[in-house]
């Protein structure tokens, strides 16, 4: 007899004999008869044990436990009404068992599959046992559809899935990289890919034209939600392009993931907004277009008054910006104030001035500083109405905008601004190619070393590197970056410029990229491409709030993996092998 799964037994096989396993999730002794909960990776089924219908599959059912996994044989049977369990999709029905095979005894669970409120490490160290909960069940289908939909979309469009090395060579890439001795070659390591970065241009250079990978990368770089040490990326390169063909391309991929996943129709063109629009408006790099609270520059009215705070941040070549919450001011107390100032110094802003407006005027602590023409100035320029909360910050650009681009974010969540079942995909353009470290006193790739600059912009590469635009894209997704991607420098000549505007002597240019260089020499085409955050598309679109719960076997806060005991100290057998010696420092 051939298994079928829970969800295929419905009212329509109601007499029928079937065939199923699975693990017992409950079990219910009310003497005389015994229930069980059969669980699938389809869902839930209730087992009967009934001695009118079979005394040894009764005694054998005694002895089941949760998490057995057993195999029962059984005749379907309509409920009755008053039994009808509308919570599983086969609450109509249940199997009175004929026969059942226990196949494999389990100790008792560290905790019930059934259970949401388990410690997370404890969901980590027994993941095995976490992954037969139904959510993270569904969240992995999800991402399985996903994967599916995405190789369907691409090879629609004639682009080839093509793997490239794992071992690689260290390049600069702007993480860490995780490095792999090699035993063959004493002193000398392997890389795991950050990305397949160069291996993709390389293939265009191939003549390969398009191609694409969901493919593994590692980065030694610290964790959070939405990060972990080695992560999948939808990787995409396609010669004889330009960014106007990249981004039409990738929002016909969207709407094809978009409509087989969730069933939306996400209308296109998607909006558009440049680095330093997304900077001013909101103050981060990749907004949450789904509520307002629009970051505002005061810096005119700041100018001509006489609050020194404010004047000084502007003379400073800084800014002064608010933030504006609607209504907001009779729910907020001075202490609910101090807490979002408390949020905003961790950005480095060095406090959070505020004013609320009533029907007397203008209250708060600053509200002394302004006579009434400068605050009626101030209504006017924020269209301020009654009962508006008013949220300052004074300081350089980069402080303003971190500060108040994450109160703004923090402001959305805590209000409930934010509609959780609305997917709001718009561009970001026109990054800058370079970001200067003021520590260090040199400039760094904003992207990467091959992002092509804007072409009105080349001749200022070695005058004017803080004004040069690149030809580069992101793709936003409700606060987070999804993807990005840039046309590629395809020139040898424009190439060895970017790397002597980074800095690099030209021993350390042949030294990293010496091969990449000469296989220029060869005949470049044009090309670009995107690479897409799996891992982070997968969480945004079944809703999870951390990217541990969308990866089979994740890490954890730290790195480590707990079910493995990983990282591990190996035997110094190995180590010699690898030329190693490693000298671990006591406390």
């Amino acid at each position: 007899m051939t298994r079928i799964y829970s969800n295929e037994v419905t009212l329509d096989t109601a007499g029928e004999t079937v065939h199923l396993q699975g693990w017992v999730q409950k079990r219910r002794d009310l003497g005389g008869l015994i229930f069980i909960d059969l669980r699938d990776k389809n869902g839930l089924i209730q087992v009967v044990f009934n001695p009118d219908v079979s005394k040894e599959a009764l005694t054998i059912a005694d002895k089941i436990r949760t998490e057995y996994v057993v195999d029962i044989k059984g005749t379907v049977k309509k409920r009755d009404e008053k039994q009808v369990n509308k919570n599983i999709e086969s609450g109509e029905i249940e199997v009175y068992a004929e026969e059942i095979e226990i196949l494999a005894k389990a100790k008792t669970p560290p905790f019930q599959v059934s259970d949401d409120n388990i410690n997370e490490d404890t969901r980590l160290k027994y993941r095995y046992i976490d992954l037969r909960r139904p959510k993270l069940q569904n969240i992995l289908k999800t991402r399985s559809i996903i994967n599916k939909a995405v190789r369907d979309f691409l090879a629609e469009e004639d682009f080839m899935d093509i793997e490239t090395p794992v071992l690689s060579k260290s390049t600069p890439e702007g993480a860490r990289d995780y490095l792999v001795p090699s035993r063959v070659h004493p002193g000398e390591f392997y890389a795991l890919p950050q990305s397949p970065q160069i291996y993709k241009q390389l293939l265009m250079l191939s003549g390969m034209e398009r191609y694409y990978q969901i493919v593994k990368c590692f980065r030694d770089e610290d964790l959070r939600a939405d990060r972990q040490p080695e992560f999948t990326q939808i990787d995409i390169e396609k010669s004889f392009t330009d960014q106007e063909d990249i981004i039409d391309m990738n929002e016909r991929l969207i709407q094809y993931v978009m409509k087989t996943v969730k069933g939306l129709d996400i209308p296109a063109p998607f909006p558009r907004i440049t680095y330093e629009d997304a900077m001013a408006r909101y103050g981060v790099d990749k907004p949450d277009t789904r509520f307002g609270l629009e970051l505002q520059n005061l810096n005119e009215f700041s100018s001509t008054a006489d609050f020194k705070v404010f004047k000084a941040a502007v003379e400073a070549g800084g800014s002064v910006k608010a933030i504006v919450v609607p209504g907001a001011a009779p729910d907020y107390s001075r202490k609910d104030i101090d807490k979002l100032e408390a949020f905003v110094k961790n950005y480095g802003a060095k406090g959070l001035a505020w004013m609320k407006v009533n029907e007397e005027g203008m209250q708060g602590p600053i509200a002394k500083f302004f006579d009434d023409s400068k605050k009626q100035e101030l209504t006017e320029t924020l269209s301020l109405n009654t009962d508006d909360l008013i949220l300052f910050v004074a300081d350089k650009d980069s402080v303003v905008h971190a500060a108040l681009g994450n109160l703004r974010n923090k402001l959305g969540k805590d209000l409930g601004l934010v509609d959780k079942d609305q997917f709001n995909f718009i561009w970001v353009t026109d990054w800058p190619l370079f970001e200067y470290d003021e520590d260090l006193g040199r400039y760094f790739a904003a992207h990467h070393p091959f992002t092509s600059p804007k072409r009105e912009d080349i001749d200022k590469l070695e005058t004017a590197p803080h004004e040069v635009k690149a030809n580069a894209y992101d793709i936003v997704l409700n606060g987070y970056e999804l993807g990005g991607g840039s046309i590629r420098i395809s020139d040898a000549e424009l190439q060895e410029r970017m790397f002597r505007a980074l800095g690099f002597t030209d021993e350390e240019r042949d030294s990293q990229f010496g091969f990449l260089i000469e296989a220029f020499q060869y005949g470049a085409p044009p090309h670009g491409g995107i690479a897409y955050g799996l891992d982070r598309f997968v969480m945004l679109l079944t809703g999870s709030d951390n990217i541990r719960d969308v990866i089979a076997f994740p890490k954890t806060q730290n790195a480590s993996d707990l079910m493995m005991d990983a990282p591990s100290v190996v035997s110094r057998e190995q180590l010699k092998e690898l030329h190693i010696d490693v000298e671990v420092e006591k406390d």
